[in-house]
């Protein structure tokens, strides 16, 4: 599948969180929506970038945003990894069907069976209001989802 356009109703997903609880996108309407998909849990860059959203949570809850991270590992390497990081946000497993979440947004690299460094922010209607694709190795700015968040004003 294509990464969706600015303006297309996101794909919705229903994935587990570390503690297995499933989370619906659709169910979070009525308010915005940022999706982080990362590579691997516990790597250098997916580190630093998680982290850097982790000090400047505050920019996102400030616009009244909710935050969530999504990769490949399981459910068990995410919980533990968010509780040694201490992230504050919700990491979600897109472990099985594998990649599934991935596919839908047009981020999951077939060849290395991971998620590409996608975000997006999506209105409280649930319409893709900003997107990036990085490739692997490549951190997203924190400015970039700092000038995103300033359109939802």
């Amino acid at each position: 599948m294509s990464v969706p356009a600015v303006g297309d109703v996101a794909p919705d997903l229903t994935l587990p969180d570390t503690h297995g609880t499933p989370v619906t996108l659709s169910d979070l309407r009525g308010a915005p929506v940022a999706l982080v998909f990362f590579p691997f849990a516990f790597s250098r860059v997916c580190g630093s970038e998680l982290c850097e959203l982790r000090d400047n949570l505050a920019d996102f809850t400030g616009a009244g945003v909710t935050l969530l991270g999504i990769s490949c590992d399981s459910t068990f390497a995410l919980r533990a990894w968010s509780e040694q990081e201490r992230h504050g946000f919700d990491l979600l497993s897109d472990f099985w069907p594998h990649g599934a979440a991935a596919r839908a947004y047009g981020v999951f690299d077939e060849e290395h069976g991971l998620a590409l460094r996608g975000s997006f922010l999506l209105d409280a209607q649930g319409v893709v209001r900003w997107s990036v694709v990085n490739p692997r190795g490549r951190a997203r700015p924190l400015t970039a989802y700092r000038e995103a968040l300033a359109t939802l004003a």
